[in-house]
């Protein structure tokens, strides 16, 4: 057995939702997908590429007709130029497309830079590459890498090959502003080292416009997109890569290994998403925005602090300090005694403890559920505390 497969663990995320869904009627905000339907079209899109036999291998890049609006899309939407035969790979959704890369670029012994709280998955790819990953505590700066802690962190660290970075971000829902970019654009080049930015969330940015990290450090950036969250197609498993030519042709190398290509019929969906679903995300977005004001408000009333929620379907709440502060066992008490739930902060890794997750991608019925079931577990449990205090006067 490769040691470094052992060594990785079951992610603790899907434990604590299997755990969930044993509990009849749960209430369940932990899910990072939408709640939406895709849109009939690409469904209609789909379909029609299986009645007209269209389920053969593709080539491993992914149909040139595809990338070609892969690339007019990300024009359109983002400013970005990329061309369609040389730096653009789809692949099965941005978690291979992450994977890809990181085997193609580490070797044993290089290091990873990935802020934290992050998804789960970046640590166990560089691990698994023989790398070691190097996380960048940001519960300090509101959850942002700011350019001196980045500076910091480079030059004294000079094994690291790649920053990952993530936004808006999965699970504190922070995002970047183009000055903010700008920033740490300033810092990594003058390092030789590439930067990976899983932008998966581009489409569900609420105050200020997404600038995608390509079209600010395009030669030293790969950008991670696709269409599960803009367009509700996780279960299709499409993502992109875009980049510099030299490293794209390395990554479609090993996603050919793994893969051979995507299947062919949902790339005639994601070549549907792209050529006529370009305001699908709008109406989605719109709703996510309504949950997410809905349930930063109902948190706020309860004492739960957040840091600014720019982007995504995610709050990353503060558990307040009149309660129980380890997130774990707040968390499952919360599921045991209101059937409601929440992720652990500390799930997420280091700067994590002592937060919850909470997802909006859920119906506004959801979401009343979860404020009520919070404030009767916090009611409860203040009393408790305020009986212990006057135990102890």
């Amino acid at each position: 057995m490769k040691p470094s497969v052992v060594a990785i663990k079951q992610q603790a995320i899907f434990k604590f939702n299997a755990r969930a869904k044993q509990i009849p009627g749960a209430v369940n905000m932990t899910v990072g997908e939408p709640n939406f339907a895709t849109p009939d079209h690409i469904k209609q899109a789909a379909i029609k590429a299986i009645e007209d036999n269209k389920t053969h291998y593709t080539v491993p890049e992914g149909d040139h007709e595809l990338l070609e609006a892969v690339a007019d899309y990300l024009h359109g939407k983002y400013s970005l130029n990329y061309d369609p035969t040389t730096q653009i790979v789809a692949t099965t959704g941005v978690t291979e497309g992450v994977f890809s890369a990181f085997n193609a670029i580490l070797q044993s012994g290089d290091e990873v830079l990935i802020p934290s709280p992050s998804f789960t998955i970046y640590g166990p790819d560089a691990d698994f590459n023989g790398a070691s990953p190097v996380y960048l505590d940001t519960s300090e700066t509101d959850f942002k890498v700011t350019p001196e802690a980045l500076e910091e962190v480079l030059r004294t660290n000079p094994r690291i090959k790649i920053f990952l970075l993530n936004y808006p971000s999965n699970p504190t829902g922070v995002s970047y502003t183009e000055d903010e970019l700008q920033a740490l654009v300033n810092i990594l080049k003058k390092y030789d080292i590439f930067v990976i930015s899983d932008e998966i969330y581009s489409e569900l940015t609420y105050n200020f416009k997404h600038i995608l990290f390509g079209n600010i450090l395009p030669e030293q950036t790969l950008v991670m997109n696709g269409l599960s969250k803009s367009h509700a197609m996780t279960g299709w498993r499409f993502g992109v890569v875009c980049g510099p030519e030299a490293v794209i042709s390395q990554i479609n190398k090993i996603h050919e290994l793994a893969t051979t290509s995507i299947t062919s019929i949902t790339q005639y969906a994601a070549l549907e998403a792209y050529k006529n679903g370009y305001d699908d995300p709008a109406v989605m977005r719109a709703e996510y925005q309504a949950r997410r004001d809905k349930l930063h408000e109902g948190l706020s009333e309860l004492g739960f602090d957040c840091p600014d929620p720019d982007g995504a379907f995610y709050l990353f709440a503060k558990i307040p300090a009149e309660y129980e502060q380890d997130d774990v066992k707040f968390a499952n008490d919360l599921l045991d005694e209101e059937h409601l739930a929440i992720l652990p902060g500390s799930f997420f890794g280091i700067g994590g403890e002592g937060h919850l997750r909470f997802s909006y991608a859920a119906s506004m019925e959801s979401i009343d559920k979860c404020l009520e079931k919070l404030n009767n577990f916090c009611q409860n449990h203040q009393k408790n505390v305020a009986v212990l205090e006057g135990k102890n006067d």
